[in-house]
């Protein structure tokens, strides 16, 4: 084996994968998402990426990132923010109808009993990497498989700005989250997986708060893989 050649016992660095990802074409496309759920599993996080615009309300694409990747996401995340600030000023706020705070909080099952969740998006999508750019309305998540000999989105995601800092929020909460119940436990009992618990609602905005793009919707430059 030359020095030229990979040496398949030796994975590349997630940065260099991550610039040669390939993009299959039923991912290219991507989809829009209006908000989304956090959720914490025994070994993963699970993020739904929900469509309110008409009815029935949907998942669109369920993410499925390994607990130590999370923290990566959540540091591009602030980045790419801190970004978008510096060129574009703060992310609008989106739009909400106001709540009631005497009104009953509804369950887990509840929320999703009003969710469509299509067979294909039952079992979720696999990221162990995720690139990031964003536009002056929009942000584009690129979810990432990155195996040897190459990376590979595997879903595609867009948020408006606005969404993207009640989606770091929710994130970091579900770090939060995790560490508190790591340390719960005692010695030699583990931790069963309980959703009520673990559950992180992201309330999107009213549909009529999503809107096109504008003339400035490329990648930013300066944003990059986790």
């Amino acid at each position: 084996m030359t020095g030229n050649e990979p040496d398949p016992s030796q994975p590349e660095q997630p940065a260099n994968q991550a610039l040669r990802a390939r993009v299959p074409d039923h991912v290219a496309d991507g989809c829009f998402s209006t908000g989304a759920i956090v959720m914490t599993g025994p070994s993963e996080f699970i993020v739904d990426f929900l469509q309110t615009i008409g009815r029935p309300h949907r998942i669109a694409r369920r993410i499925v990132i390994p607990h130590n990747v999370m923290p990566q996401f959540i540091d591009a995340l602030e980045k790419n923010i801190d970004l978008y600030r510096n060129r574009f000023g703060d992310p609008p706020k989106p739009n909400q109808p106001p709540q009631d705070p005497n009104a009953r909080r509804p369950s887990p099952q509840e929320i999703y009993d009003d969710l469509k969740l299509p067979d294909e998006v039952l079992s979720g999508t696999y990221a162990n990497g995720v690139m990031i750019g964003h536009g002056a309305n929009e942000f584009g998540l690129d979810f990432l498989t990155s195996f040897f000999p190459q990376s590979a989105v595997s879903a595609r995601v867009f948020l408006s700005a606005g969404q993207v800092p009640r989606l770091l929020d929710s994130l970091k909460g579900a770090v939060n989250q995790l560490s508190q119940r790591r340390q719960e436990p005692p010695q030699g009992q583990s931790h069963s997986y309980d959703p009520n618990q673990d559950f992180k609602p992201q309330e999107p905005p009213p549909s009529d708060d999503a809107d096109g793009d504008d003339d400035d919707s490329g990648a930013d430059n300066g944003n990059g893989p986790v």
